[in-house]
């Protein structure tokens, strides 16, 4: 079938299956969520004196990640021993040290099942974990509990302090942990001795069991290069020096810590599922920074411009941050993120106008031609190289260009996939309203109406597009693409299929000032030569 396709329709084929397998797979295959390890969270302290290897192997459980003969972690459940309270967010601290969970209390942060979102997951590494190198030392460390100046604070505009100490035989350790209202901390940790220890990052947020988006580890080096190892991806062990900022992430939250010295090592490792253990090599007394919470742009670049590094947007990051920053400044004015979209789609179909008019005036040309392409084709059919050259003195005559209509549209698909990825991952459309009953930009249309009128103006915009097939088989194809779309479209984010509703509108209008246009020039023609006749 390809090969009686013109260059112009095997174009078009690519680039529709290309985007059809890039939206199709993340919503048909989406990253394999982690199992729960059983009762790991639910051990007593009691239980904690059994032998290195029972230790070893619960915590291989809950970290995640292989335990060598060199480096053994241990790690068992514990209570917690501090509460933290604000408006938007309640945090707490367990007895081993760790900020043990945080959940978002505002309404427009909520999971799947419509709970106020938890951003640490209940198991696996929590931040500031310390594991020790020394296997005795480490045994100890899961035994000992820490103790903490305060039990319950109330966090409002001041921030609040809290000091956690732990005394061990030979050792003693404390964090002196600050907490801001806005999501951030100043973390100061030291030991009374220099004993090699490393602290850990926490595993990654597990808000959303119905990932579209890339999750997993980011680090982000001083060069400026974002390294990105998704979950199922992580093999053996990555060193990272001269850090900016390590997070784990999905996709609407992030766990990060900053500020690390230029040599200190952050390291990578496999873990359970193949999913990235981020830690790093701590110093006898560390100071770093950290964030837990959304992805929000606004809130990142507030505390320090660097964070919003943290915020992922695949391949085309190039093109999407600035789109992000056109979008949430159509917000500004608008004030309502479903306007922005809109007013942000009409200005890129403005700028791409006379590459997509282009493409259009092209395929028209082409339609006009087809039937004499296909004299031309009966006529030196038997000599190709006769019919070549037939074919490219018409396309000369006629100003046409087979391939006027691919290069626009080929210039066009790093803006589509700038601009998904960033509706995709943009936080801020959560509890974001529209209009009527759309209430959630980031949530699939509960009545299906936008699917269902993007898959409409589809099929009225393929109608209106000009085509040359000759085989019924590639027009029946293409004739079942809304439907296809519909079907893809139908889970996906409301603000992303209004995005593409609202651009098929854009198209149709524009398709349809072509259209009339050579018919206006089709139709003055044939009054001229009827005029010329008389």
């Amino acid at each position: 079938m390809l090969d009686k396709m013109s260059p112009n329709q095997r174009l078009i084929v690519a680039v529709l299956l290309s985007i059809i397998f890039f939206v199709g797979y993340t919503a048909i295959f989406p990253p394999a969520e982690p199992q729960e390890a059983d009762n790991t969270q639910n051990v007593t302290l009691e239980q904690n004196s059994n032998s290195n290897s029972d230790v070893s192997k619960r915590v291989e459980e809950v970290t995640g990640h292989t335990i060598d003969k060199e480096e053994k972690i241990s790690q068992s459940a514990s209570s917690d021993i501090v509460v933290i309270k604000n408006k938007n967010f309640i945090l707490k601290i367990d007895t081993l040290g760790r900020i043990s969970s945080k959940e978002l209390l505002q309404e427009k942060f909520r999971n799947d099942d419509d709970l106020h979102a938890q951003v640490i997951p209940s198991f696996g590494t929590k931040p500031l974990y310390i594991r020790f190198a020394d296997d005795a030392l480490n045994n100890e460390a899961i035994q000992v509990p820490y103790s903490a100046n305060i039990s319950e604070l109330t966090l409002e505009e001041e921030p609040v302090h809290v000091t956690l100490t732990q005394k061990l035989s030979n050792l003693t350790v404390t964090k002196e942990l600050t907490f801001y209202a806005d999501g951030h901390y100043d973390a100061k940790i030291l030991t009374s001795r220099d004993v090699r220890h490393y602290i850990y990052l926490g595993d990654r947020p597990q808000v959303s069991k119905k990932l579209m988006a890339v999750a997993g580890a980011l680090i982000y080096t001083a060069d400026d290069v974002t390294h990105i190892i998704e979950d199922g991806d992580a093999e053996g062990r990555q060193v990272f020096q001269d850090v900016k900022l390590a997070s784990s992430f999905d996709q609407y939250t992030a766990i990060i810590l900053y500020g690390f010295k230029k040599d200190t090592n952050v390291m990578v490792e496999r873990g359970r599922d193949d999913n990235p253990v981020v830690y790093f090599d701590a110093r006898q007394n560390e100071s770093l920074h950290g964030y837990i919470g959304p992805k929000e742009h606004k809130v990142l670049k507030a505390i320090d411009p660097m964070l919003t590094n943290a915020i992922e947007y695949g391949w085309f990051t190039f093109a999407a941050k600035p789109l992000f920053a056109l979008l949430a400044w159509l917000h500004g004015i608008f004030g309502n993120w479903g306007w922005a979209i809109i007013a942000l789609t009409a200005i890129i179909r403005a700028v791409l106008y006379p590459l997509t008019y282009k493409g259009m005036v092209s395929m028209q040309k082409m339609k006009e031609l087809a039937p004499k392409l296909k004299e031309l084709k009966e006529k030196y059919g038997k000599d190709p190289q006769r019919l070549n050259a037939a074919t490219m003195e018409m396309y000369k005559k006629h100003g046409a260009n087979p391939l006027g209509g691919c290069l626009p549209m080929i210039l066009q698909i790093p803006v589509f996939f700038a601009l998904y990825r960033t509706l995709l991952n943009a936080v801020e459309l959560q509890g974001a309203p529209w209009i009527l009953w759309i209430n959630d930009l980031s949530r699939m249309d509960p009545y299906y109406v936008l699917p269902i009128l993007m898959g409409a103006s589809m099929f009225l915009q393929q109608r209106m597009t000009p085509n040359n097939f000759t085989d019924p088989m590639q027009e029946k194809i293409f004739k079942y693409l809304p439907v296809i779309f519909t079907f893809f479209f139908v889970t996906f984010p409301a603000g992303l299929v209004l995005y593409w509703f609202v651009n098929n509108l854009f198209s149709i209008a524009q398709q349809y000032i072509v259209n009339q246009q050579f018919r206006n020039a089709k139709d003055a023609k044939a009054a001229l030569e009827k005029k010329s006749e008389k």
